[in-house]
């Protein structure tokens, strides 16, 4: 799919000389950007991330210097790179959660949910706004564990309960599915998302969602990182069961909550990778998008093991 459309052909000769001069400082400046990072380059990959705050933070461009995605994107050096997130966003659904694609808020809401934030993506493919991905990245789970009053039943079960005790967990090391998901049982997504209100549960519905929508698209999990707003127990479970969900699928999975990433002790001490404890400041996005890029290196290396 091209990233822009032939347009205005008959331009005046300097105004389509001025936009080809444009265009190659804009290709140069990116080149020697992946370069001064160490980028190999992906040209062949089209991204798309989903998430929360941290992710929306980097705007839907991945082109903020306080969102990691911005960072991510430089040294990653994708073919494209699109941000679906929403400040507030939660993998966990309500009973008054429904399909809407329109609403465009920054606040903890029913709609605003990554389920919504799949619909959208769908939708923009399929009108053909978007490049059909090739690896999806979903950064989420710190408003789950952080608003728990709003999202009561978000722990209720385990994964264990969701996918069947009796099945034997696949191995987390992957960094996309394994031959589709047939082997856990019914489509979780036979169910509309208002029924779907636990953390496990939801973050099963959507990766099927997504690999029903996109099957030869790898999908890469990111738990949440360490906060001063909640306790790094509560992060810990919550990534814990998502990392137990990447696994029952296949998916790879990308640990954020070690003190490598955020480290809370510090951030309650002093303010050195975010701006508030829990968003993260240039310096902290720099760090995190750099430290994800390695991580996926890995995962790769781990998947064409396999």
């Amino acid at each position: 799919m091209p990233t822009f459309a032939a347009r205005d052909i008959y331009e005046p000769k300097m105004k389509v000389n001025i936009r080809k001069i444009l265009h190659v400082i804009l290709l140069v400046t990116g080149f020697c950007t992946a370069a001064a990072h160490g980028a190999e380059g992906h040209g062949d990959v089209n991204v798309v991330i989903l998430g929360d705050s941290n992710t929306w933070l980097g705007g839907d461009g991945c082109d903020r210097p306080r969102g990691w995605n911005k960072w991510f994107r430089d040294i990653f050096a994708p073919a494209t790179c699109r941000s679906y997130a929403r400040s507030g966003a939660t993998w966990t659904n309500t009973p008054r959660t429904v399909r809407n694609t329109e609403e465009d808020t920054d606040r903890l809401g029913d709609n605003n949910v990554i389920y919504n934030q799949i619909n959208r993506l769908v939708e923009a493919v399929g009108e053909g706004l978007q490049a059909v991905p090739d690896l999806i990245m979903i950064a989420a789970g710190t408003n789950d564990a952080w608003f728990s009053r709003e999202r009561p039943a978000a722990f209720a079960k385990t994964a264990d309960e969701v996918f069947g005790r009796d099945e034997a967990a696949k191995g987390c090391t992957a960094a996309g599915r394994k031959d589709g998901c047939d082997s856990i049982g019914r489509p979780a997504t036979d169910r509309p998302a208002c029924e779907v209100l636990t953390l496990a549960e939801s973050v099963r519905y959507g990766c099927e969602m997504l690999a029903e929508a996109f099957p030869r698209a790898h999908i890469v999990l990111l738990t949440p990182m360490q906060t001063t707003a909640v306790d790094n127990g509560d992060i810990r479970r919550t990534g814990d069961i998502i990392e137990e969900c990447a696994c029952r699928m296949g998916l790879g999975v990308i640990r954020q909550d070690g003190d490598d990433f955020i480290c809370r002790k510090q951030e309650l001490r002093r303010k050195r990778l975010t701006t508030d404890g829990t968003h993260t400041n240039e310096e902290g996005a720099r760090r995190n998008g750099t430290k994800i890029v390695e991580r996926l290196k890995d995962l790769e290396t781990e998947r064409l093991k396999n």
